[in-house]
C-alpha cells in the first residue's frame, strides 16, 4: 500500500498525471472516497494525461463514459446510483477493459471487490485543511505487481519516502 499526502488540487493533478505513464490497455482503476473528495478531478487529470481533449463529466446517471484517447480507449465509470452488485456485469466494464480499453471506476468501492484485478485508489479529505487529501493507492491481482516498484517511484514526492 502507498499512503499519499496531498496539499493541493496541483497535487492531485501531479498524482494522477504520475501514474498515467503506467497505464495498460486492459487496466481496471477502482477510486473510493467521499462525496466531494476528488474522484472526478482525479479522473478528468488521467483523462487529459491521455490525451482525452472533450470535457469529462461525471457519468452519474449513464454509468459509463466511453472517450478516444491518444494511447486506448478511456473509460469512465460511477456506480454511485448502483442499486445492486449484480447490476455490475450488465456495464461490462471487463469486456470495456479487455477490448483495449482503461476503466476508471468512481466509487468503484459500490462493487465490493468485483471489479477484479487493478488498482484501488481512495480520496480522504483532511479536516485541518480544505484542500489537503490523503491518497491511498494499493493493487489487487497480479496486473500490478510487476509495475508496483515504477508507481511507487512515480509517486514517491508526495509519500514522503
Amino acid at each position: 500500500m502507498i499512503t499519499l499526502h496531498i496539499s493541493s488540487a496541483d497535487d492531485t493533478r501531479g498524482v494522477a498525471r504520475a501514474i498515467v505513464p503506467l497505464l495498460r490497455a486492459g487496466d481496471i482503476v477502482s477510486l473510493a472516497g467521499e462525496m466531494g473528495a476528488g474522484k472526478t478531478f482525479f479522473v478528468q487529470e488521467v483523462a487529459r494525461a491521455l490525451g482525452v481533449t472533450e470535457p469529462v463529466t461525471s457519468p452519474t446517471f449513464n454509468l459509463v463514459h466511453t472517450y478516444d484517447g491518444a494511447k486506448f480507449p478511456f473509460h469512465h465509470a460511477d456506480l454511485y446510483r448502483l442499486e445492486r452488485t449484480g447490476e455490475l456485469a450488465d456495464l461490462g466494464l471487463d469486456d470495456l477493459a479487455t477490448q483495449g480499453g482503461v476503466v476508471l471506476v468512481e466509487w468503484g468501492d459500490v462493487a465490493k471487490g468485483d471489479l477484479g484485478a487493478g488498482l484501488e485508489i481512495s480520496i480522504e479529505h483532511l479536516a485541518t485543511n480544505p484542500d489537503a487529501r490523503t491518497i491511498t493507492i494499493r493493487w489487487i491481482g497480479s496486473r500490478w505487481e510487476s509495475r508496483w516498484d515504477l508507481l511507487r517511484r512515480a509517486v514517491s514526492y508526495w509519500s514522503g519516502s
